[in-house]
């Protein structure tokens, strides 16, 4: 393979434009790794990376695509033979490095997991970077002091993060999980995953906002930031957890420090891009184990090509569950 096809992002005077060009491909440096990509995924970042002032992309041309899956084609380091298959997400990918939209694509090798084996390729990105913050995320807030009878809220509950993340709680065995959707009416498939109860933002805020609300949350995994999580902090409950991963609903953050100091709650940051290399393969193997919650999830599966369309429906709210890049299978 000396040429391949992928979607590169240009800008133009104040317009940026996607399009599936072809592509020369380099040779790998000692450190680097050409990997043949048979799927990659969308996630909200991907879907900013394809818009003018999105905020992910600096330098143009860029491929995006934050996550890839593949085997190697081409490789100078024996640990790393050709033929091995692995996975990446986070680091550059996609961002200051070109991406997983790509027939093909050199990475650096300190980026590279191997594919566990209870894992397709297919269902690796079918987890892609949501399912990995969706289990650092639980991992963050899960421990033998939660119960299995807490009551556990999951915002943004139709998106990839929140809906994976209520297919592991699921999984774990908690018993009291409310997947909080502003698409409530179409979003019953929530039970599949193992919500116990569907609601909209507005039937779980307390009526008046103050410091501190009935202590009705143990634990919130919120996936989209901005004034809906700072009116939910003051309703957990003594000794809470809250995990923050996501700022589709803003990036503001109001609150006061009493639930933290009369309640001794925990507001605990999330980070996907750059975790530890030495951590990543127990969080992979952590989902492999619960892969069986993938189908319950919504999949779409599309071609390079139709991945603009499918963010524009993505950003504007329209869109529900994971999407799948099929790389090698369709052009």
């Amino acid at each position: 393979m000396t040429t391949y096809q992928a979607l590169e992002v240009t800008q133009q005077e104040a317009n940026v434009f996607a399009t599936v060009t072809d592509r020369q491909l380099a040779e790998p440096k000692e450190n680097e790794v050409i990997v043949k990509i048979h799927y990659s995924s969308l996630n909200y970042k991907d879907a900013l990376a394809t818009k003018q002032n999105g905020g992910v992309i600096r330098n143009y041309p860029m491929v995006p695509g934050i996550d890839l899956a593949g085997e190697i084609l081409a490789s100078h380091d024996p640990q790393w033979p050709i033929g091995e298959k692995v996975l990446v997400t986070g680091f550059g990918l996609g961002v200051t490095h070109p991406g997983g939209y790509s027939q093909a694509q050199v990475v650096p090798t300190d980026w590279l997991v191997r594919l566990p084996d209870r894992l397709s390729l297919k269902e690796s990105m079918l987890f892609g970077t949501a399912g990995f913050t969706a289990a650092l995320a639980v991992l963050a807030v899960i421990d033998d002091s939660v119960k299995k009878n807490a009551s556990i809220f999951v915002t943004g509950a139709t998106g990839g993060v929140a809906s994976t993340a209520i297919g592991l709680l699921a999984s774990l065995g908690y018993q009291s999980i409310t997947a909080i959707t502003r698409k409530k009416e179409t979003a019953q498939w929530l039970t599949v995953c193992g919500a116990t109860s569907i609601c909209t933002p507005e039937e779980v805020l307390p009526e008046k906002k103050r410091p501190l609300a009935k202590q009705t949350i143990d634990v919130l995994i919120d996936t989209v930031g901005g004034p809906f999580v700072s009116e939910l902090l003051p309703s957990l409950s003594y000794g809470g957890k809250a995990a923050l991963c996501g700022n589709a609903g803003g990036i503001q953050l109001e609150t006061t420090v009493l639930p933290f100091i009369l309640r001794s709650v925990q507001l605990i940051g999330i980070d996907s891009v750059a975790v530890p290399i030495d951590k990543r393969a127990a969080i992979w193997d952590f989902l492999a184990a619960h892969k069986e919650l993938l189908t319950a999830i919504p999949q779409t599966e599309i071609a390079l090509s139709a991945i603009p369309a499918q963010a524009d429906l993505l950003l504007a709210g329209t869109h529900s569950g994971r999407t799948l890049i099929s790389i090698q299978v369709k052009k």
